[in-house]
């Protein structure tokens, strides 16, 4: 003690700490994890499918545990994905590629020669001469459509015909990804309750009193999401697909494709039916067209009303909006896996969104009056 002190000071008290332990922990965690995704982004996509994919089936996942085990229920369910899911599809792409093929070769014929306006486009009630100087404008005329694929794209054939032919390292990088994301999920699927176990303890920590709804609400909203849109756009693919194949419209499996695709987009389905049944009628086979329209009209008044509320019955029930910018967001940042990934963010935000807009609403507690003597 110095000279001239007071004995009877009172000890100041020490100084609060700028960043306490848990708000260094905190940004500890947020570091690493951005550290991480700059260094592994390569492996962001199929780690993010697996986990969207284990996400939604995990209830199945349960029930096959609880009888043969973990590992062995991981094996089994993966198994089962690839050869239910994974391998039809394939096949159906690869067929569906084959089929564009040929009109791709068509569009080279036509560019190099030109050809002639359909009758049965000229022949249009209405729009049948607008239609047939179009043709001749944009893809009668030799080179035309050249023309018209450098004005829309700003690329030249040459660019895209490079692109075509560099498509085999397009489905290199596909397959390699398909590998990574089998062997995520099969991590996941085995080691998935000690991984949710770990998640918790942090969540709670990070997310104090939050944590336990929101960790309810996200995986009701992903399984409800990616299971409603996947066998919706599944079976409407399918069942659309073989209409188009009795009614006799060229390329069936590529049309059924490209419905099935659609069908993820509110209203994508009937567009595509709707515009290959006109086609049908305006060909020459207007009973075909009919029968088709009716067939896909009774289909989809048939799921809108009873399959889609029962499959996408989650929490979160996405407006257009938000589904038509999940969907082009997701594809053009993450491609054929943005189909799936985008809606189910956009479901995310919408649950996060409407939890605050719900605790937003509730009434604040009133504070507390004077205390009377």
């Amino acid at each position: 003690m110095t000279p001239g002190a007071d004995r009877n000071a009172v000890p100041r008290p020490a100084p609060r700490p700028l960043v306490t332990d848990l708000s260094a922990a905190r940004w500890l965690l947020l570091g690493i994890l951005a550290a991480s995704i700059y260094f592994f982004h390569g492996f962001l996509i199929p780690v993010l499918a697996a986990t969207i994919i284990c996400v939604a089936s995990w209830r199945i996942r349960e029930r096959l545990a609880q009888r043969s085990g973990p590992t062995l229920a991981a094996t089994l369910l993966v198994l089962a994905i690839l050869c239910i899911l994974v391998v039809p599809l394939l096949m159906a792409l690869t067929y569906a590629a084959a089929e564009l093929r040929v009109w791709i070769l068509w569009a080279g014929n036509v560019n190099a020669m030109g050809e002639a306006t359909p009758p049965w486009i000229a022949d249009i009630p209405r729009v049948g001469p607008w239609l047939d100087q179009q043709w001749r404008t944009y893809i009668g005329q030799p080179g035309a459509i050249s023309q018209l694929v450098q004005a829309v794209t700003g690329s030249n054939t040459y660019s895209v015909y490079r692109g075509i032919l560099t498509a085999g390292s397009t489905a290199f990088h596909f397959m390699l990804n398909l590998l990574f994301t089998l062997i995520a999920l099969f991590v996941f699927y085995r080691d998935g309750e000690r991984i949710v176990a770990q998640l918790d303890r942090v969540g709670a920590r990070i997310l104090p009193g939050r944590w336990s709804h929101m960790s309810r609400v996200v995986p009701a909203t992903i399984s409800a999401t990616v299971t409603g849109m996947t066998l919706i756009a599944i079976g409407e693919g399918v069942i659309l697909g073989t209409a188009y194949w009795l009614a006799g419209v060229p390329s069936p499996v590529f049309f059924g494709v490209v419905t099935g695709f659609m069908a993820l987009i509110p209203g994508g389905a009937p567009l595509s039916f709707t515009l290959i049944s006109a086609y049908l009628v305006f060909s020459g086979t207007p009973v075909a067209g009919a029968a088709l329209f009716l067939w896909g009209t009774v289909e989809l008044f048939i799921v809108d009303k009873t399959i889609r509320p029962v499959l996408i019955g989650g929490p979160v029930k996405l407006p257009f909006l938000a589904t038509f910018f999940g969907l082009i967001g997701g594809i053009k940042t993450m491609g054929l896996v943005g189909l799936f990934v985008g809606p189910v963010l956009m479901a995310l935000l919408m649950s996060i969104w409407r939890e605050w807009q719900r605790d937003v609403s509730q009434p604040a507690a009133p504070l507390p009056g004077p205390v009377d003597p």
